[in-house]
């Protein structure tokens, strides 16, 4: 009896088993004898209109090309299946940017170094005269030194994002070039903020003296007698170099500023679309519908571009402002520069700041 019973226990569900199994076959085929292919598989064809294994080459092209379909929840960039454009991002990214940007920094690096071997240090050629002459106040010292300080903060910390994984870490190893790397992120993204401060700083300290005039010509026609012993070239304040420098920082700061901020937030500013829109105007014939991915891949490169021409820029500034010009750095370091310095190479200024004292004193 009790085998009788383990017989039953045993083979009632494989008995049961083997009913579902016909019912399921049967459903499918829509046969009892199952004779009958499946309706799903019917020429082929899946029920409700879907493709099933065929395709459309028509879809396939078009989601190659960024169609957007539709999707169900709130993050509507889901909807791509294929952002193509990525690929173009990536390939200038690491190939064009990445290269030139790399040439830009090391051809400058190349440049000055030639030209001090051949020039020199430019010298005061009067000597020191033992009397100086304020040229920069404390206020004026602050904003530039917060501009300086945080934009070589900010260039070390893009040129490891760039180039780290490539120069760093084969020689720090993964780990820690991770590490520094993320704290290099978060130095980037607060830092920034000091740098737009130092940049509303100096403008709103220094432009009107750094409007162009006449004696930026005679300037530049000299070379600012950066090429030629004796040569002293006309300057107020701001000879025409120093202008230029000016408003390359002032313009590049203020525009990768603006695309940082909209890398820090992503997908809420739409700089490019409108801007392209408003080129168009003047018949650019730019993309001005551009997907929310898109905007974020023209910001960083356009972030990046900027960012290494102005990395190459503020080398050649440090070098004229440390080793390149004797005297160069008392102006930003206390304030007060040799009066002969300030004769050979800014003697307009001089003659407005003497003016200014004589007409005080009396």
């Amino acid at each position: 009896m009790p085998r009788t019973k383990t017989a039953i226990a045993v083979l009632f569900p494989a008995l049961l088993g083997a009913v579902l199994l016909y019912a399921v076959a049967a459903a499918m085929t829509g046969s009892a004898s199952l004779d009958r292919p499946a309706v799903a598989q019917t020429g082929g064809e899946v029920p409700g209109g879907s493709l099933g294994s065929s395709s459309d080459a028509e879809i396939w092209r078009a989601i190659r090309r960024g169609a957007q379909g539709e999707v169900s929840i709130a993050d509507k960039k889901a909807g791509y299946m294929i952002q193509s454009e990525g690929e173009n991002w990536r390939a200038i990214r690491n190939g064009p940017l990445s290269v030139y940007g790399s040439w830009a920094i090391f051809g400058m690096i190349a440049v000055l170094a030639l030209f001090f071997l051949f020039r020199g240090r430019i010298r005061t050629e009067g000597g020191p005269s033992g009397r100086t002459i304020e040229r920069f106040n404390g206020l004026e010292r602050f904003a530039h030194w917060l501009t300086a300080n945080t934009f070589v903060l900010l260039a070390l910390t893009g040129l490891n994002t760039m180039y780290g994984r490539y120069v760093l870490k084969p020689l720090i190893g993964a780990e820690a070039f991770a590490t520094i790397t993320e704290i290099g992120k978060y130095i980037h993204n607060y830092v920034g903020f000091a740098f737009m401060i130092g940049i509303a700083l100096i403008l709103v300290l220094w432009v009107r003296q750094n409007i162009p005039d006449r004696t930026d010509l005679a300037w530049l026609a000299k070379g600012g007698g950066m090429f030629t012993k004796g040569s002293h070239p006309p300057a107020r304040k701001f000879n025409a170099g120093q202008k230029i420098l000016f408003w390359l920082v002032v313009l590049g700061g203020i525009s990768i500023s603006l695309s940082g901020i909209a890398l820090i937030f992503p997908f809420k500013l739409a700089l490019f679309s409108s801007t392209f829109a408003f080129l168009n105007i003047f018949g650019f014939g730019l993309p001005a519908d551009l997907t929310p991915m898109q905007e974020m891949q023209y910001q960083q490169i356009w972030h990046a571009l900027v960012a290494l021409g102005l990395t190459a820029v503020i080398i050649a500034h440090i070098y004229i402002g440390t080793l390149g010009m004797e005297g160069a750095f008392d102006a930003m370091g206390t304030g007060e520069v040799d009066r002969n310095w300030a004769r050979e190479h800014h003697p307009l200024w001089l003659e407005e700041e003497e003016g200014a004292k004589a007409r005080g004193d009396d």
